[in-house]
């Protein structure tokens, strides 16, 4: 088994246990164990994953609290379980792409290896239209877009996406369902 593939089925057992453990201080030991895996990336590592969850997991957490005081409920520990297990998930997701080749671990299933081709081109192709987005909106604005201007021209691309999006899942789907991946 090569080290890639042995990768992949160690981040999913760590996915499959920090999904199952309730414990806050488990998740923060499981927390602890993937930065010490980080080695030096591990204060780049936990600030990308809190920012990445931030908007979201602040969301969740203020509901969840004004629902618990409406209850007379404690929230903290359910607060404390929820971060903590989306920030250890998202860290070891983020550790897992940034050290393993996907391509190298999915080389035992052609099946697979050819659905993460598709999933990776269409992210590279959506990548380069967003860079292209944010230029447009740059060259034809003579000063700093205003904030509405930017609502925009976020909504546009947004509305650009999502039918590039079904566009190709829609080509993907009936590729894959012509080469005897989906049976009716």
């Amino acid at each position: 088994m090569n080290r890639d593939r042995a990768a992949l089925f160690a981040y999913l057992a760590a996915v499959l246990a920090a999904s199952w453990l309730h414990d806050p201080v488990w998740l923060a030991a499981g927390l602890a164990v993937t930065l010490l895996a980080a080695g030096g990336a591990a204060s780049s590592l936990l600030r990308r994953s809190v920012l990445t969850v931030l908007a979201f997991n602040s969301v969740i957490s203020l509901s969840y609290a004004a629902l618990a005081w409406m209850q007379h409920i404690m929230p903290w520990e359910t607060l404390l379980r929820i971060n903590l297990r989306v920030v250890l998930l998202t860290s070891l997701t983020f550790l897992f792409i940034a050290r393993v080749n996907l391509f190298r671990a999915l080389d035992f299933s052609q099946n697979l290896t050819y659905a993460l081709g598709l999933a990776y081109s269409q992210a590279l192709t959506f990548r380069r239209a967003h860079e292209d987005f944010r230029l447009a909106l740059a060259s034809r604005s003579l000063k700093r877009p205003r904030l509405i201007d930017r609502y925009r021209a976020s909504a546009a691309a947004a509305a650009w996406f999502i039918e590039k999006a079904l566009h190709a899942a829609t080509q993907s789907a009936q590729a894959l369902r012509s080469r005897g991946f989906f049976h009716d």
